[in-house]
């Protein structure tokens, strides 16, 4: 059974728009998921890259077009500036970590909702109240927002520490159990097709 890592952050526009191809694709081919929430910012000053505040002004452009473009041919919402970009990403994380670890849920939908609770809802996705809110509606226990915590902690740390580690330097990022690298949500196709034996 084929077996994917999906690094990302929940502030990232381009994990945002993914959507949950990954998981159809994973559906698609049997394949395994985990999930495997990081400190991007953190991974950036590490891997040679800059945070998208601090970069010339002619690549703050083009990004800003190619995310608009992305979102209209994916008939995704967006907001461009969220009134909660940038927040902590942390909490968010942890959560995703612990209801990874408890079960009994679609963690796909949570990682979805928390992304879209931040680039289309204009919700704050450091806040308990709206990370209860996406663990329930994806069929988790919303405690999880305050007992995963220490749990959650040490493995978004950790996760940084993976990502650097195997040449993970932006979001979404894909590695496959075979080390085939995908980065982008443009690169899903990528991954479908490595999956199905054509790439």
């Amino acid at each position: 059974m084929a077996h994917i890592d999906y690094f990302f952050t929940t502030l990232s526009p381009y994990s945002y728009l993914a959507g949950l191809r990954l998981e159809e694709v994973a559906q698609k081919h049997g394949a395994t998921i985990t999930y495997k929430p990081f400190d991007l910012i953190a991974a950036f000053g590490r891997t040679g890259g800059t945070p998208p505040m601090q970069r010339h002004e002619s690549r703050q452009v083009l990004r800003a077009q190619e995310i608009v473009r992305q979102a209209k041919k994916l008939g995704m919402p967006i907001n461009l500036k969220p009134a909660h970009w940038p927040t902590n990403a942390a909490p968010s994380g942890y959560a995703i970590i612990a209801a990874q670890n408890a079960g009994g849920g679609d963690l796909g939908a949570l990682v979805h909702s928390l992304m879209r609770a931040c680039w289309a809802e204009e919700r704050d996705i450091a806040q308990d109240d709206v990370i209860r809110d996406c663990l329930e509606k994806a069929g988790f226990d919303p405690a999880l927002a305050d007992t995963g915590l220490l749990a959650g902690a040490e493995t978004y740390a950790a996760n940084l520490e993976e990502a650097v580690s195997r040449g993970v330097f932006g979001a979404p990022f894909y590695i496959t159990d075979n080390d085939q690298r995908f980065w982008g949500q443009d690169r899903v196709g990528d991954l479908d097709l490595h999956l199905a034996g054509k790439l």
